[in-house]
This record gives structure tokens, C-alpha cells and sequence, in this order.
């Protein structure tokens, strides 16, 4: 590759906007903009774990992969921080083992958190200018095909949180990119699948419809989503996933068999000691997943340290060795249909994407769990990334032609994590989170509760919002406050307090907290705020284009801003031996709930800054509940010493998990469950126990 292809420091710095923060444009204003000026094909991005790719539509709508500089369709997501540039991809691979202290993988894993789980050459970067690196190489190399690029779609895993959806848009940003939209990669496969279906003939007869079961098991994230797909209309009905599941969960396990059968034959040397040996071993291991695809039986030779393994190792082996992967993927299926309210029985297809899903053991499990055929008719590697592009095409008026061959009308997503607020339950003063709307919604949703303040002369109301999390909130993700302030004198306690959440399709979320009886009134619009700042964002784009991402010797790394910790925090006072009390808060009916529409009006807005949690998160559904008044909101100026007054409600403690997930090889030292997201439900535990 030309040295200047697989660098990316002296690219131009991406526009921004000036001063303090401003109102980001709408996706209608963005594509509007595209519509006004649109000089480049639908551009599709499957930013991936392990490996991306990108996509285009040719002149009748037909998704096309873009072949990298290389020659190959799917691109290596690693980055290599050489001091003299910036290498991407396949490159940064073969030199990896050499420079095992300057390679970046697996990012993705890390995105949302407030940096990258290495130093990088002692650097700490957010996951965000890595990946925005990754991004960078896509769109040099596709510009060598299509002419340039600016406005792209790209691919999440469905359940993604908010805050990881905001830093890939971001990562976009530090790319030079316009994000159209974000789309989920179920979604965005369930499109490509439709569209090579033809769900909407040439003469506008629309086939049966089919109830889809997407399986994408990529190389870090899985996920399950279902869709219904009616004509040219695509409607999810439920999602649910893993974000830290994946093909290189099963390269673990081959690369400890190997390490234990060599330590075994040598003395006691552990190859994964030593980080040169683990990205080359993390290689084999990748190699010998595939390879066992087609063969029953491979043997692996390896090399450390001056001595020699070959050892063998079956399919029936390397599935034995990860059959609780396999079956945390059959939960996840469970759990999407238990929640949608379907059986197997229900379902007319099930869709295979992701790398990883083509391993036998995969297929096998499917078959037998669901008594179906797995379909594997599209391109495992490439089909996130023609749906993402269909999706482009779609958005984008200037192709027409491109969008009616395509024959994608309707798209409607689901949330994939609940919404809710944080209180205090007066019985025993501990912080409970109360869901105004769960998951699986389909979305724009519009929904809301009623509360209470907590004492009497209260002069403010706080309500924290929450993405995810359990009844307690201890594991939920901060996403923003609302505060209702200045409240007339003498108010009793318990003075209603009524809370609606509008979720729009784009990720907008607005909460709007009124007090009828005060007349008080304020609301929060969230628009995928958390994360890195507007001036963070100007800071890490001129870093990158002066090539000054790995500081001068003496110089310390710019990390994230931090966020303030009295603004999104909670305090559990051990809420872990807390008793499971009754949650009282009421869902207000449909008729209430019109009531409290109509009464909050105009509020004011109060936007505080936030931190990305890197926290999994577990949830339960809601108990049943009574009284409305018995789940309270606190003072703003609360003392937050909980032994202070037993019905202190306290300010969210940050519980970010910031996890070493970076490494080349995606290893640490720790085991193998704690690498487990059981996504927001606590049943994964139990399900896992009972397997022999």
C-alpha cells in the first residue's frame, strides 16, 4: 500500500462549530443539506469490532461493496500509532507483534467509555479517535473508487446504549464525516434481505409478509432483533444482545487451550505472558475458528521462545470448549421472543449475519432450537453494510431512481433499553428507578408518570434520567437532569409531580417534568450529548491534524473531560443488602397520561453536561405498583449525607467501568464471566447455572 494511502494525520480538520455549543441539525436538515449538494453515491459504513466494510448502490439500487485499497472487502478495524503516521488496517496487523504497545483493536468494545482500555505508546485516547482512524482508512479507500465522500450511514449493534451511539456519530465527526443517521445492524440486514427478496415487486405488489429473526453474531457485538417485514415496511418488533459477545470470545478459548498445552510441554511458560506472543497466538487462533468451519480437525503449530507446539485440536473439541457462548446466543433468542410475545412457531425466517455465525455449532444450536432452516443467503461479512447503504439511499432525495429500486418505505425501530427516572421510595429512603418507557417500545413513543415531591417547603425537584439499569438504578447509565427550581413557598409534601418522556425515532429524547400545582415547570432534551464535548471534539481534530496524538516525552495526554459528579450521581446507601420493597409508583392511565401532555407546555431547558458510563447494565421489569405519591423527587439542595435525613435523596454516584477491552488480543487477566453483558436482564445468571 502507497505510504500516503495508509496514512491519515495530514487530512483536513473537520468542520465544527465555533463558540459555545450549538443546536445540532435534525436528520431532516442533514439530509436536506445532502439533497442540496449531493455529489456522491449512498455511502453504507459497517464499522466493526474485528473487521468493516463499506457499501454503495450502483445506478439501479443494487448494494455494492467498496474493495479497499488492498483489493479485499472487508478491512482490518486495527489501528498501528507509528510516531512518523497513522497505518490502518491490514498493515497494522503484520506489524502488530512487533510494536504490541502502539496497536489498537477491538475499540469497538470501548466505545462510550472515556477512553480506550490501553495506553497507546503511554497515551490514553478516547475510543473515539481510534475508531475515527479506522474510519478514516474506509473513506480514503472507497474515495479511490466512487470520487469523494462526506455524508455516510453507519451500523450499530442494536443494543447499543446512547452513549455509544453518540461517540461512533462522533468518531464520524473526527473522520470528516457527515452521519446522515445511525441504523441499527439488524435493521440494516433485514433491509439488504428485503431488498434481495424484492418485498416490493416492479409493479408494486407486495409479497407475503415475513416475521424475521435476525442473528448477527459479528467479531465483538451479538445481537437479536425481530422484524416484521410487510411490503416495503420494516417494522422491528423486539430487540435484545450482547455487546460483549462475539467471534474473538471464541478465539479466547482457542488461544487458552493452546497457551495450557504449551505450558504443559514447556516448563510452565504461558505465551500469553508475553504481548508480542498473544497477538500472534490471537492470530492462530482466528485462523484455526475458520479453518474448523470446513474441517473436522486442524492441527496448530506455534511458536515461543524458542520452542515448539503442534497440537490438535477437533470441531467437536473447539465446541465442546465454547458451548456456553453458543448458549448465551440461545438465551438472547429466548428472551427477544418471550418479550415480543412470539414463539419459534411464530417466526418465517431466520436470518444469518455476522462473520462468526457461519461456525457449524451455530447453525447446529439454530436448527435445533427453532425447528427452521437458517437462511445464510447473504453475505455474512458484507450484508450489515448493503442494508446501511439501501438505508443511505433512502435518505438521500438525490437517488431517487436508486431508493424505488430498493424498495424501502417505512423503517420503525424499537428502544433497546428502558427509559425512567430515579427517586427515593419513602418507606426505607433508598434511590429506586422507575421506567416511564421500557424497553422494545417502538418508537416515536410518548409516555409518562406520576410522582411526588418529598417534604414539605420543598424548594426544587430533581428527576435524574436513566437508560437501563435494575430496580435499584445502581447499574443504570446517567443520562441526564432535569430540575424544576424556585417552587413557591409552604408546599406540602407529596405535591404531585408529573414526568413525560417523548423518544423519537432519531434518538431524541425530551423530559419534561410540571408541577401542577405550583405552575413550575422544566424540561431536558437529550440529543446524544454525553461523551466527548463540542470543545473536546475541536481539541482531538486539531491534535489529529497536527500529528500531536502521542505526546513529546514530559507531556500528558489530554483524556476526556470528566463530568461533574453532583450533577448525574446517585447515592446507595448498600443498596446491595437493601430490602426488594415494594416499588409504589404508579403508571398513570391513558387518560391521565393526555391530562399531563396538555398541562406541560413551554418549559425552560437546563442541559448539564454528562459522562460516558462504560457499565454494563442488567435490568428487571417493573414491579407492580400503587399510590402514585409514595415514589418521591428530592430537593436540588438536599444534603446529600444519607444518615442526615432517612428520605435524603442523593445525588447518582458515577459508576463507570471503564474495562481494559483494547488490547490487540482483547485479553486481560480477567475471567472469562466478567467479560459477560447479560444486556438488561438479570435472568442470564440463572439460565447459565443450569447447563451441564
Amino acid at each position: 500500500m502507497r505510504r500516503e494511502d495508509r496514512s491519515i494525520t495530514k487530512s483536513r480538520n473537520p468542520r465544527t462549530n465555533e463558540g459555545s455549543r450549538q443546536r445540532k441539525p435534525t436528520k431532516e436538515e442533514r439530509v436536506e443539506r445532502v439533497s442540496q449538494a449531493n455529489e456522491q453515491p449512498p455511502i453504507g459504513i459497517d464499522l466493526g469490532t474485528t473487521y468493516s466494510v463499506v457499501a454503495t448502490l450502483d445506478a439501479q439500487g443494487r448494494p455494492l461493496t467498496i474493495q479497499n485499497a488492498e483489493g479485499d472487502t472487508t478491512t482490518p478495524s486495527v489501528v498501528l500509532f507509528d510516531p512518523s503516521e497513522i497505518i490502518v488496517g491490514r498493515e497494522a496487523v503484520k506489524l502488530a507483534a512487533h510494536e504490541p504497545d502502539a496497536v489498537a483493536a477491538y475499540a469497538k468494545r470501548d466505545i462510550g467509555a472515556s477512553r480506550f482500555g490501553r495506553a497507546l505508546r503511554g497515551t490514553h485516547l478516547p475510543p473515539e479517535v481510534v475508531q475515527s482512524f479506522v474510519l478514516s482508512k474506509l473513506r480514503a479507500d472507497a474515495e479511490l473508487k466512487v470520487g469523494p465522500i462526506r455524508d455516510v450511514v453507519i451500523t450499530v449493534p442494536a443494543y447499543f446504549n446512547e452513549p455509544r451511539r453518540k461517540a461512533t456519530q462522533d468518531a464520524g465527526r473526527l473522520a470528516h464525516l457527515n452521519v446522515l443517521d445511525i441504523i441499527n445492524e439488524p435493521t440494516a440486514a433485514a433491509i439488504a434481505h428485503g431488498v434481495a427478496e424484492g418485498f416490493l415487486t416492479g409493479e408494486g405488489e407486495a409479497k407475503s409478509a415475513e416475521t424475521v429473526l435476525v442473528y448477527d453474531l459479528g467479531g465483538g457485538t451479538f445481537d437479536v432483533t425481530l422484524m416484521r417485514l410487510e411490503g416495503h415496511d420494516y417494522t422491528a418488533l423486539g430487540t435484545a444482545g450482547d455487546v460483549f459477545l462475539g467471534g474473538l470470545d471464541w478465539d479466547r478459548r482457542i488461544i487458552d487451550f493452546v497457551a495450557e498445552r504449551f505450558a504443559e510441554e514447556h516448563g510452565g511458560i504461558d505465551p500469553r505472558e508475553d504481548e508480542a506472543a498473544l497477538i500472534r497466538l490471537a492470530k492462530e487462533a482466528e485462523d484455526a475458528k475458520k479453518t474448523l468451519t470446513a474441517r473436522e480437525e486442524i492441527k496448530i503449530t506455534f511458536e515461543h521462545d524458542g520452542k515448539l507446539i503442534r497440537t490438535p485440536l477437533s470441531r467437536k473439541q473447539f465446541e465442546l470448549i465454547t458451548s456456553d457462548l453458543v448458549e448465551r446466543t440461545r438465551f438472547t433468542c429466548r428472551q427477544v421472543l418471550r418479550e415480543a410475545n412470539l414463539e419459534w412457531k411464530d417466526i418465517s425466517r431466520l436470518l444469518l449475519v455476522g462473520g462468526s455465525s457461519r461456525m457449524p455449532m451455530v447453525t447446529a444450536m439454530l436448527a435445533k432450537e427453532s425447528g427452521l432452516d437458517p437462511d445464510r443467503s447473504l453475505a455474512a461479512d458484507e450484508a450489515v453494510a448493503h442494508g446501511a447503504a439501501i438505508y443511505a439511499g433512502f435518505l438521500t432525495s438525490g437517488h431517487e431512481d436508486a431508493v424505488k429500486a430498493s424498495a424501502v418505505g417505512r423503517i420503525t425501530n424499537v428502544s433497546s433499553h428502558d427509559l425512567g427516572v430515579m427517586g427515593t421510595e419513602p418507606a426505607t429512603g433508598r434511590p429506586r428507578r422507575r421506567i416511564i418507557i421500557p424497553r422494545n417500545t417502538q418508537l416515536p413513543a410518548k409516555k409518562g408518570g406520576r410522582f411526588a415531591t418529598q417534604k414539605d417547603n420543598q424548594k426544587s425537584v430533581v428527576v435524574t434520567v436513566v437508560e437501563g439499569g435494575d430496580d435499584s438504578g445502581k447499574n443504570s447509565t446517567p443520562i441526564g437532569v432535569c430540575k424544576v427550581t424556585d417552587l413557591p413557598a409552604n408546599l406540602p409534601a407529596h405535591t404531585p409531580v408529573d414526568v413525560v418522556f417523548k423518544y423519537e425515532e432519531n434518538g431524541r429524547i425530551t423530559v419534561r417534568a410540571h408541577l401542577p400545582k405550583a405552575g413550575r415547570d422544566a424540561s431536558l432534551e437529550i440529543t446524544r450529548d454525553s461523551g466527548l464535548s463540542e470543545e473536546d471534539l475541536e481539541n482531538w481534530a486539531e491534535r489529529i491534524r497536527e500529528n500531536r496524538l502521542l505526546p513529546e516525552p514530559g507531556d500528558v495526554a489530554e483524556i476526556a473531560e470528566e463530568v461533574d459528579e453532583e450533577e448525574l450521581a446517585a447515592v446507595f446507601d448498600d443498596a446491595d443488602d437493601a430490602e426488594d420493597d415494594v416499588f409504589e409508583a404508579d403508571v398513570v392511565d391513558e387518560d391521565e397520561e393526555e391530562d399531563i401532555f396538555e398541562a406541560v407546555d413551554e418549559p425552560t431547558v437546563e442541559v448539564p453536561k454528562t459522562k460516558r458510563p462504560g457499565s454494563r447494565t442488567k435490568q428487571r421489569q417493573p414491579a407492580e405498583e400503587s399510590e402514585a405519591d409514595a415514589f418521591d423527587f428530592a430537593d436540588a439542595n438536599e444534603p446529600e449525607d444519607a444518615e442526615a435525613s432517612s428520605n435524603a435523596f442523593g445525588f447518582l454516584e458515577d459508576e463507570s467501568n471503564d474495562k481494559d477491552a483494547g488490547s490487540f488480543a482483547g485479553f486481560d487477566d480477567a475471567d472469562d464471566d466478567q467479560q459477560i453483558d447479560p444486556g438488561d436482564d438479570s435472568q442470564l445468571g440463572d439460565f447459565l447455572k443450569g447447563l451441564p
